[in-house]
């Protein structure tokens, strides 16, 4: 079965079409990358595909079910400009945030989440941290802490938006450990990427947008001069060389 299915999907913003007659389908237990140019649409398919950007037409499902049915086993990172790093919030009650969809109405996590919680930093190398303000921390280890969060749901599916984007290379390593692990356990992952050069070593298939779907399939199938060059056009001069080196 397939963990996702999205068909003649279209959405805009304000009057203004972002994205036009998609559809692709996610096998279980894969992991995906979304790649194109800036203002492709990526984080726009993304948040169509969560129901936080209503879609103008075209059907959504993981599963075979709406979204609203399957909703608690679904995680989200977003990118990290969207999150207000002023609140007050140690590390640990930001993980514990992650737990809240399984813990009874009105009712507070206790020693049971908590442990989970302190796992959940454990496995992404951030336990020691785990009083510290998540404002005082630098970028990779707010997005581990994120990750950690994400992973405290014990999600099916995990979404991530440009998750490396400000982080060291250190974490960066880390988190595609524990995303390929998570793949393992045959979980599903799909990621906003950027940086084409490490795309076919990062993901099992890629996505690559640009307001429609111009290719969908092995990393290697889509990581060709032709069509990056197609939803690229001239943007970056280096894409050819980019091509014949993976080709």
């Amino acid at each position: 079965m397939n963990a996702i299915g999205v068909r003649d999907l279209n959405a805009s913003y304000h009057g203004v079409e972002v994205l036009k007659d998609i559809t692709f389908t996610v096998g279980s237990g894969r992991i995906v990358g979304i790649i194109g140019p800036n203002g492709a649409g990526k984080s726009s398919l993304i948040k169509s595909m969560l129901g936080l950007l209503r879609i103008d037409k075209g059907s959504i499902q993981y599963f075979d079910k709406p979204i609203q049915e399957i909703r608690k086993t679904i995680a989200y990172v977003p990118q990290r400009n969207e999150i207000d790093w002023d609140f007050p919030i140690t590390v640990l009650d930001t993980v514990l945030i992650g737990t809240y969809p399984k813990v009874k109405l009105f009712k507070r996590p206790k020693k049971k989440e908590k442990q989970l919680a302190y796992q959940c930093l454990g496995k992404v190398g951030m336990a020691e941290f785990s009083q510290r303000q998540i404002g005082e921390l630098s970028g990779g280890q707010q997005q581990r802490v994120f990750l950690a969060r994400a992973l405290a749901q014990q999600p099916e599916m995990l979404f991530l938006d440009e998750p490396f984007i400000g982080i060291d290379v250190a974490s960066e390593k880390k988190i595609m450990t524990l995303l390929h692990e998570f793949r393992k356990d045959g979980k599903t992952i799909v990621v906003i990427h950027h940086d084409l050069s490490k795309a076919a070593v990062y993901f099992d298939d890629l996505l690559l947008l640009n307001k429609k779907l111009i290719k969908y399939g092995k990393a290697h199938d889509v990581l060709q001069p032709v069509t990056l060059r197609e939803a690229y056009y001239d943007q970056f001069s280096f894409l050819e060389d980019i091509g014949v080196t993976l080709t």
